[in-house]
């Protein structure tokens, strides 16, 4: 990222060929990020198998790259399944894990012998069904929701372990392959009590004649987007005091309260260390899990894709609202950069290119998108430009890989969604295969 924006130039040539905005991608930091979930559990002594989230990241690159690394993928929907399958991924490495599964989405499932991550009757019953009438059994995990009683937030995924029994006992036409979870939040002892739960169904499961192999705690695996916590707790301390003052650093005064943890410890390699070696069932985790010779299977998207991306979009107009708030205008819109959270909470940079008009004076502003609405912000946060703001500056939005460029994407004003450019060895860059039509 620090390369490519040293060249502000060439930041803007990829913007005039290619429209703005653009994400750009650079899929090395994810053999890193992998290895790091890989050797603590080396160091533990357990099997894991690595699922990359597909749906973090549209771009065919993202599963070009997991691929050759040996990596499993994990698909919320039958477009993503229809891709990995056409990119070449070993179908026994892929995991379906929609939140809605229509019958189409499940007979695609059986036909290339997917294993499914059931996560209601309703689905359950539908496989179940279209497997009995092909004669085969279908290969399926069973997706646990906590307990009411276990201290764990309640979830709108998966079944207590209890309904899972009952609905087995009627001999559905089902191989129960694994136990799967998925968690709100990121928090390690919540992976472990629920670990603990799994661990007990496959003892129950295994000894009703089934033969489950893994369990997969989900995604969740957290990492950090600032690497000075000061900061992080600076801004917090900041924002309150803002609010109490009516003097807002957020657009209007609006609070920031589901954000994502853009600075925490432990993250990634060190967190599953702390997972595998905490205490449970009279051993640790790793103890358990090959005790009873179970691999451990996980689906981070963001974790994995942390370094990989980052959005440009071109400054096109400065103004005041009507009541004087510094105003900059981007050529892209407030869904080209954003997650379910409230804000995107990395600082945005600049590049100047040569092309660029005569800069303001120094500004604090809010970055304003397209869309013909009145609260139209590609960040809730106010923006210093020290050294003022130029039509045709180049505004850069680091670290954005990880869900932030597609999950809430949209073409609304019939513009075009962002185009997205892969680098390549020769450090130029290429459309993605997604933005050829390819699959």
């Amino acid at each position: 990222m620090e390369q490519v924006l040293a060249d502000a130039d060439g930041c803007s040539a990829l913007l005039e060929e290619y429209g703005s905005p653009v994400n750009l991608l650079d899929l090395a930091a994810l053999r890193r990020n992998a290895e790091e979930l890989a050797e603590a559990a080396r160091r533990h002594g357990v099997d894991l198998l690595i699922q990359v989230a597909r749906k973090a990241n549209k771009a065919l690159a993202v599963v070009d790259a997991a691929r050759e690394l040996g990596l499993g993928i994990d698909v919320g929907g039958q477009d993503e399944l229809l891709q990995v399958l056409g990119r070449g991924v070993d179908p026994r490495r892929v995991v379906l894990t929609a939140a809605v599964k229509p019958i189409s989405l499940l007979r695609l499932c059986l036909e290339h012998d997917v294993l499914c991550a059931l996560d209601n009757l309703d689905e359950a019953e539908e496989l179940s069904g279209l497997a009995r009438q092909q004669g085969v059994r279908a290969r399926v995990a069973l997706r646990i929701a906590p307990d009411p009683d276990s201290g764990l937030p309640p979830s709108r995924f998966g079944l207590l372990a209890e309904q899972w029994l009952q609905w087995l006992a009627g001999a559905p036409a089902v191989e129960v392959e694994g136990i799967h979870f998925h968690l709100h939040g990121y928090a390690a002892l919540d992976r472990v009590t629920m670990l603990g739960r799994a661990l007990v169904l496959v003892d129950e499961l295994r000894a009703r004649g089934h033969h489950p192999s893994n369990i997969d705690i989900g995604g969740g695996v957290p990492m950090s987007y600032l690497d000075d916590g000061q900061q992080w707790q600076d801004f917090w301390t900041a924002h309150h005091a803002a609010l109490e003052t009516g003097q807002p650093i957020t657009w209007r005064g609006h609070p920031l309260s589901n954000v994502y943890p853009y600075h925490q410890a432990p993250v990634r390699g060190v967190w599953l260390d702390e997972v595998l070696g905490a205490g449970l069932l009279g051993g640790s985790v790793a103890e358990q899990l090959r005790g009873r010779g179970l691999q451990l299977r996980c689906e981070p998207g963001r974790a994995m894709l942390d370094g990989c991306g980052m959005t440009l979009a071109r400054v096109v107009m400065r103004k005041q609202t009507s009541d004087g708030l510094d105003l900059v205008g981007l050529e892209m819109n407030r869904t080209q950069c954003r997650s379910t959270s409230d804000d995107f909470m990395v600082d945005p940079l600049l590049a100047r290119p040569g092309t660029a008009g005569a800069p303001s004076d120094p500004v604090e502003a809010w970055l304003v998108g397209a869309y013909c609405i009145e609260a139209e912000l590609i960040l809730q946060r106010r923006i210093a430009f020290p050294d003022g703001v130029a039509v045709g500056d180049v505004i850069a939005l680091p670290n954005t890989g990880g869900y932030l460029m597609h999950i809430l994407e949209s073409a609304s004003h019939q513009m075009p969604l962002a185009r997205n450019l892969v680098r390549g060895t020769d450090g130029g860059f290429r459309l993605d295969a997604i933005d050829l039509g390819g699959t």
